[in-house]
């Protein structure tokens, strides 16, 4: 029964490592534990202590219970080359509407660092034209997949430069409102806003489609949008 339980275990930090594109080296790195441990972890063969397991959920962004929930993914790598095979400017799409103060911007498949840094020089054109505490954020990443059209989160690296985006937005923004494409993504938005202080003002939401979008509208005062719709 408990090596069962250290090969559910495991496996739980395989999928959930491989869907933000985590080698079991960085992954280590982040939990402050040596590789060979994290790889005995997935395999099935330690039994972690409570301790370790905080620091391993910690390190993957996510909350102990989620954790240990049902929503389960594919244990196959995300972030590989075959990801990025589709033109960056079909995997990133922008709306300004000005009257209704509502700046929206869409992200389907994956992108890598070097095209969070496009944009946010691209968003920040548009967000230096209003005042400060101005403007609300509409964002979709219900379609962010991997080539295989498996759900995927932040990788570490797309994580921290969306940090400075985040930082940087943070100024103008009135409120946020993120459609999120897993309760992974929900949970590891949560770590990212509290770190850059955007907490207060995100509210990431995830589920059926008409609830969602009953939920957004409503925080954004509006009853539909040209680009993010159902």
């Amino acid at each position: 029964m408990l090596i069962d339980i250290q090969k559910d275990f495991g496996l739980r930090v395989k999928e959930l490592r491989a869907r933000c594109g985590m080698s079991q080296e960085v992954l280590a790195i982040h939990a402050n534990l040596d590789r060979s441990y994290i790889g005995g972890v997935e395999r099935g063969t330690r039994n972690i202590s409570l301790q370790n397991i905080e620091k391993i959920t910690n390190a993957l962004n996510v909350s102990l219970s989620y954790f240990f929930s049902e929503e389960r993914f594919s244990t196959e790598p995300a972030y590989l080359q075959k990801d990025f095979k589709i033109p960056f400017s079909e995997r990133f799409k922008y709306h300004i509407d000005r009257d209704k103060k509502i700046l929206s911007f869409q992200v389907t498949n994956l992108v890598t660092e070097d095209e969070v840094d496009f944009i946010t020089a691209s968003l920040s054109k548009i967000w230096l034209t209003f005042k400060e505490g101005d403007l609300n954020i509409f964002v979709d990443h219900r379609e962010m997949k991997d080539s295989n059209s498996e759900v995927a989160v932040f990788s570490p690296e797309v994580a921290k430069k969306s940090l400075i985006l985040q930082q940087k937005l943070l100024p103008y923004t009135n409120k946020a409102v993120i459609l999120c494409n897993s309760e992974f993504m929900v949970n590891q938005l949560n770590f990212l806003t509290k770190v850059s202080g955007v907490y207060d003002k995100s509210h990431h939401l995830f589920g059926e489609n008409k609830n969602m979008f009953g939920e957004a509208y409503q925080l954004l005062e509006i009853h539909g949008h040209e680009m993010i719709k159902e």
